[in-house]
């Protein structure tokens, strides 16, 4: 089965990361449903600016006042981009919503774009300002280093995605129930096989529920013990086949393998401030 990238269609904890103000719902629906108005306040729509318009085409994730983490295949050089914090619904107006503007883009060193099956698909985007954190606009979590979450582990995919194969992407941010496959259950051969690594995690697999084009870069969202919800996973490709085909669960980059990068490239691009150095923490989980 060949993967294909989710394409587009054309700080800390003590600032609270990964506790909402406005609770996500949590029922365990099977397909995709409309998520509260601002109950995922880390998530952010990643748009590009063509014929004078500016069109969604990834998600992402606010994980500190001045940075956010989405994949590394949502960034193309030759666009213009801009990061929409506080949006639940695209096509409206909505109060405390804001555009950014990216100052540096940071995509991995060992992404390649022709072999997406390799992993490494991370990018990080510094803004060119800092976010106030508001109702609507919160961080997530970052967890802790090389978490693996077991089998069946419930998260919540979340994003602007196409609502079915084919299908047009949504006007509000949807929200579904994907349980995690592990590793083991992942790598089988009649699942993804040797297209999986151990730098991934899959979630989904059942043939209904799966991101879709336009969730690339966006968060695969898991609460931890202490309660907090913690970004996993970073949405990055699906089966040629299809986005909810059965045993090819969507795939998403494992952040847990990341967080020396993360790191790294935040400490790189960070300025000395000691003043508001809070602000350019990135958000860790408990």
């Amino acid at each position: 089965m060949i993967p294909i990238v989710l394409a587009s269609v054309l700080i800390a904890s003590a600032l609270g990361c990964g506790t909402p103000p406005i609770q996500p719902l949590t029922t365990r629906v099977v397909n995709g449903v409309d998520a509260k108005p601002h109950s995922w306040p880390w998530q952010i729509s990643l748009q590009y600016e063509r014929d004078g318009e500016w069109r969604h085409t990834c998600g992402g994730s606010l994980i500190a006042a001045n940075w956010v983490m989405t994949a590394a295949h949502c960034i193309n050089t030759k666009f213009n981009y801009r990061v929409f914090v506080g949006k639940h619904n695209l096509v409206e107006e909505e109060a405390g919503s804001k555009a950014i503007v990216p100052e540096k883009i940071v995509v991995h060193e060992k992404w390649n774009p022709i072999f997406v099956a390799f992993g490494n698909d991370i990018a990080l985007i510094k803004l060119s300002e800092s976010v106030p954190l508001t109702d609507h606009v919160q961080l997530g979590c970052i967890p802790p280093a090389e978490t693996v979450l077991s089998n069946l582990y419930p998260c919540y995919i979340t994003g602007w995605g196409r609502l079915y194969t084919g299908g047009p992407i949504a006007d509000k941010l949807q929200q579904a129930l994907m349980p995690v496959a592990d590793y083991a259950t992942c790598s089988q051969p009649d699942w993804w096989g040797i297209a999986v690594r151990t730098t991934m995690v899959c979630a989904g697999g059942d043939g209904i529920v799966a991101g879709c084009n336009g969730d690339s870069g966006g968060p695969l969202n898991c609460k931890n013990a202490d309660g907090a919800w913690e970004v996993h996973g970073i949405a990055s490709f699906v089966s040629g086949l299809g986005c909810n085909y059965v045993k090819k669960p969507t795939v998403f980059t494992r952040v847990s393998a990341f967080n020396s990068w993360i790191d790294q490239v935040g400490d790189a691009q960070t300025h000395p401030d000691p003043v508001g150095k809070e602000h350019h923490q990135l958000a860790k989980g408990n």
